[in-house]
């Protein structure tokens, strides 16, 4: 371990014994022994009568911009952190000290080139914006056009991967000395943070998502995302329309702007929807640094969407059973709900659903008993997630990306319209969704998309059917079971394949004999029998042998 890592081990653990979290956070125990240091620099000033999750946040803020990234990630996996404290970290913001516009110039001009007035008319090197990775510079286009410059920090990558290696060594540390570390998975967790962050740090893929997310919703009058300028984006940089409007968080503004709220709360839970169960592409980072409200049309609001960094999908198979678990859910029907839930695969088919159906019903009856006004369909479903890990419940990461952003919204849009009936709104989008996607015509879709595929493949099956049968009748289809029950029914199965056989050699040989007595009436004969009959009368022999039972 060289000089620098070591260092940055001793802040590391200097920082977490000052704000008490070896007391109350199983991982940092793993610096007891630096405990005597509070004895020289005391703890942080009112660390003692802080919440846990309090504690952990503050902590993070103060070891810098790349800690306070992983406490953002962190927050994205309730699976793995109590409530309290995924609450906690929910409230870390980007609000980092910017670097200097002169550092951001250098860096844009070395990733075009070319110098900036080669591509800009003009360069603010005031930053509009700083964050943890990456900071915002305004500019102006040659053809007057007025763009933001997104860059990333000058060693941001260094950084990162210096403070990923020491977390992975401490996540092994932590694997091998800390109870219970199945359940905690700090490896995994590392894994995630590192999958996370190396995708923020390529900024060419963050402008990939925005321009996917502006197609999606291009022409719409609820959602707006700026465009992309591609010939001036690169991997440390990207180049964008420069959009105005209200920031979400400010209510003052917002109310002094004449913004309609109840449709504002009820857009935000339609265009989550949408772009979950329509798109299978959700912004999964919407919190109120990354929307703008239009000040145009105050009656009927428009989201401006920014920061496509964290992005979020769903395998197609997870989007239709979540997308039937709700449905399930505004009926009511909890036995549905648990089959769902084992027919996702996200439990294992052993489960009993009868069982499954009386923990559902537990979770979500004492839900049912309020006005549909004041349910959370995010709140249920965590509460469902969380008793599902009874039964040996395994989620994708993605899956608790939704169901965090879900929280989000709804919290949002209460907060906004605290009258909302977010069932109300919910269910007629996503039923619509659900008819668009998965109903009569969409199977009809389907089919015409898959038939030139199964009509190109259609002349193989013969040849394929023709090598199935050959290689089953000289026995190289070969099964090795050792159970007396699947011996039997490897018997029962090669007798099939037998009886197969016969049959079609049966009906070929009579359809033979069917030819020959159509084109030549009944062909050459044996000692007067017309052939014709000789091969009907064996062929009609092999299919009664096919067709006769056999113990």
């Amino acid at each position: 371990m060289n000089l620098r890592a070591f260092l940055r081990i001793w802040r590391i653990g200097r920082v977490l014994v000052r704000y008490r979290l070896d007391e109350v956070t199983p991982a940092a125990r793993l610096f007891r022994p630096l405990t005597w240091l509070r004895a020289l620099s005391g703890d942080a000033v009112g660390a003692a009568g802080m919440a846990r999750g309090e504690r952990l946040r503050r902590a993070l803020e103060e070891l810098g911009p790349i800690f306070v990234k992983f406490g953002q990630i962190l927050s994205t996996r309730r699976d793995l952190l109590p409530q309290d404290v995924a609450d906690e970290l929910e409230k870390l913001q980007d609000r980092v000290a910017p670097f200097p516009g002169a550092e951001a110039r250098v860096l844009i001009e070395a990733e075009l080139g070319a110098s900036i007035a080669t591509h800009y008319a003009s360069f603010d090197e005031k930053p509009h914006a700083s964050a943890s990775i990456a900071q915002v510079h305004a500019a102006t286009l040659h053809d007057g056009r007025e763009v933001v410059i997104k860059v990333l920090r000058p060693g941001i990558r260094e950084r990162v991967n210096g403070d990923l290696a020491l977390l992975k060594a401490i996540a092994a540390i932590a694997e091998k000395r800390l109870a219970h570390a199945d359940r905690i998975r700090p490896t995994d967790v590392v894994t995630e943070i590192e999958r996370t962050l190396t995708l923020e740090l390529d900024l060419m893929r963050e402008a990939a998502n925005g321009s996917l997310l502006r197609r999606n919703w291009t022409g719409s009058r609820e959602m707006y995302v700026p465009e992309m300028l591609w010939p001036l984006t690169r991997t440390r940089m990207i180049t964008m329309e420069r959009v105005y409007g209200i920031a979400l968080n400010d209510v003052e503004g917002l109310r002094a702007a004449g913004i309609n709220f109840e449709k504002l709360a009820e857009r935000a839970v339609r265009l989550f929807y949408t772009q979950v169960f329509r798109d299978n592409f959700f912004h999964a980072d919407l919190h109120p640094g990354n929307v703008l409200i239009a000040r145009e049309h105050p009656d009927d609001p428009l989201f401006i969407a920014l920061d496509f960094g964290i992005m979020g999908t769903l395998p197609p198979a997870d989007q239709r059973y979540l997308a039937e678990n709700f449905m399930a859910m505004f009926t009511q029907d909890y036995r549905r709900i648990a089959e769902l839930h084992v027919e996702a695969g996200w439990m294992p088919n052993t489960v009993r659903i009868d069982d499954l159906e009386g923990a559902v019903r537990g979770v979500c009856e004492p839900y049912f008993t309020r006005p549909l006004s004041e349910i959370s369909l995010g709140e249920v479903l965590m509460k469902l997630f969380a008793v599902a890990q009874q039964y040996q419940l395994t989620l994708q990461p993605q899956l608790i990306l939704l169901q965090k952003t879900l929280l989000n919204i709804e919290g949002l849009a209460r907060t906004l319209f605290p009258k909302l009936d977010l069932w109300a709104v919910a269910k007629p989008v996503l039923a619509q969704i659900m008819a668009d996607k998965y109903g009569f015509n969409a199977a009809l879709k389907e089919i015409r998309v898959r038939l030139p595929g199964l009509v190109q493949n259609a002349p193989e099956i013969p040849r394929l059917l023709h090598e199935y049968l050959k290689q089953s009748v000289s026995g190289q289809h070969q099964l090795r079971m050792r159970s007396p029950d699947i011996e039997k029914l490897i018997a029962v199965t090669r007798q099939g394949q037998r009886q197969t056989v016969l049959a079609i050699l049966g009906s070929g040989l009579m359809i033979v004999a069917g030819l020959l007595y159509a084109f030549d009436a009944g062909g050459p004969k044996v000692l007067g029998v017309p052939a014709a009959a000789g091969i009907a009368g064996l062929g009609a022999l092999w299919a009664f042998m096919a067709a006769w039972p056999r113990k």
